[in-house]
């Protein structure tokens, strides 16, 4: 019997699969400044087809493809519209104010929703005193923490905002195939609804690294100066566009699974007294600690002793993501453990030895 050692931490941090690992091997390379890797040509090429965008960009990662595609859209001073809890507003070390130099507007985005009303009250026409808008981002799955999904509906309501004060429309679409999968719709139809869109192949996808930006003709040769300029130019990349290309044909369908054990053991988890779970909408569960003497911190130090990794996000609340590596027996199992822990420390029996 194998020993457990079960990584919800994200979904981030799975290894790739043999099958990447030979498409490396065979994979033919040369330097893709110069257009000449036809590995990474023909993964762009896939991308921009998937996604009904017309041309495409492989960069290193989501938070380089995020600040290329502002400072191509974007003009220095100007502001962007983002969500409150989104990754490029979060998570991205200030870029936006630091390397695009603009200035973040953050907008309340209720449940995954992004209000119409409430975006067009950002939206900011410059003056001499107030910088004008050049940008709404949205996220699908919005919120790291809770994976939630943009509708279809709610998209083409950005895009007619966008449209009607002549504002372009990113997506920060990151982990855009675990929405796409759940509503049944095909990425491009989710992506007709914005100017650009970067996803993750390390997100569910199982790559190593690497993120890929699609856009029009235009916004990407504009994204390649920029990419330049942070860093992005590559040579022989086909080594990181190999197991892309692999993930795109084979790794896209099988997130509904991940999906779907997700929503399964997240009803699980809701059973257990002491705990509460957001919504799970997609791979992504939060788990709130409801328990007044337990900590995220304690319950994180119980689980590692029984290898199992989850993430903490708040003072009593844990997240926990479903990836291709997880079974249905591995959540079985945490299920379990979470069950022991709140049964013990109801009983008043838990030593509280992991708090840091």
């Amino acid at each position: 019997m194998r020993e457990r050692n079960i990584d919800l931490r994200s979904d981030t941090v799975t290894l790739p699969k043999p099958e990447m690992i030979e498409a490396i091997a065979k994979a033919s390379l040369g330097d893709d400044i110069m257009k000449e890797d036809a590995t990474v040509n023909e993964l762009e090429k896939k991308a921009a087809e998937l996604l009904g965008m017309e041309d495409a960009i492989l960069t290193i990662s989501g938070t380089m493809a995020n600040q290329a595609a502002i400072m191509s859209f974007v003009q220095r001073g100007q502001e962007v519209i983002v969500g409150d809890q989104s990754h490029i507003y979060n998570l991205e070390g200030a870029a936006m104010a630091a390397i695009a130099q603009v200035q973040a507007r953050p907008v309340t985005v209720m449940e995954g929703y992004f209000d119409p009303g409430v975006v067009e009250r950002a939206i900011s026409i410059r003056d001499i005193q107030k910088a004008g808008t050049g940008l709404i981002s949205l996220e699908n799955t919005y919120n790291l923490n809770d994976g939630q999904i943009v509708s279809l509906e709610n998209m083409k309501e950005m895009k007619e905002l966008g449209k009607s004060y002549g504002i372009p429309v990113y997506l920060d679409g990151a982990r855009i195939f675990n929405a796409a999968v759940e509503l049944g719709k095909k990425p491009s139809e989710l992506c007709s609804q914005v100017d650009a869109v970067q996803f993750c192949l390390t997100k569910g996808l199982g790559c190593p690294l690497g993120s890929v930006l699609a856009g029009s003709k235009e916004f990407i040769r504009e994204a390649k100066v920029n990419r330049q300029r942070i860093g992005g130019g590559m040579r022989q990349a086909g080594i990181i566009a190999a197991p892309g290309i692999y993930a795109l044909d084979h790794m896209i369908g099988r997130l509904a699974e991940d999906n779907r054990k997700a929503s399964y053991i997240a009803r699980k988890l809701a059973m257990i007294e002491g705990v509460s779970v957001n919504e799970v909408q997609t791979n992504i569960i939060s788990l709130r600690i409801n328990e007044m003497d337990l900590l995220a911190d304690d319950l994180i130090f119980f689980l590692k002793q029984k290898n199992i990794k989850v993430k903490k996000i708040g003072e009593k609340q844990i997240r926990m993501i479903v990836h291709y590596l997880i079974s249905k027996e591995d959540l079985e199992y945490v299920l379990l453990c979470i069950k022991e822990i709140m049964a013990v420390q109801k009983k008043g029996r838990l030593k509280v030895q992991g708090r840091v």
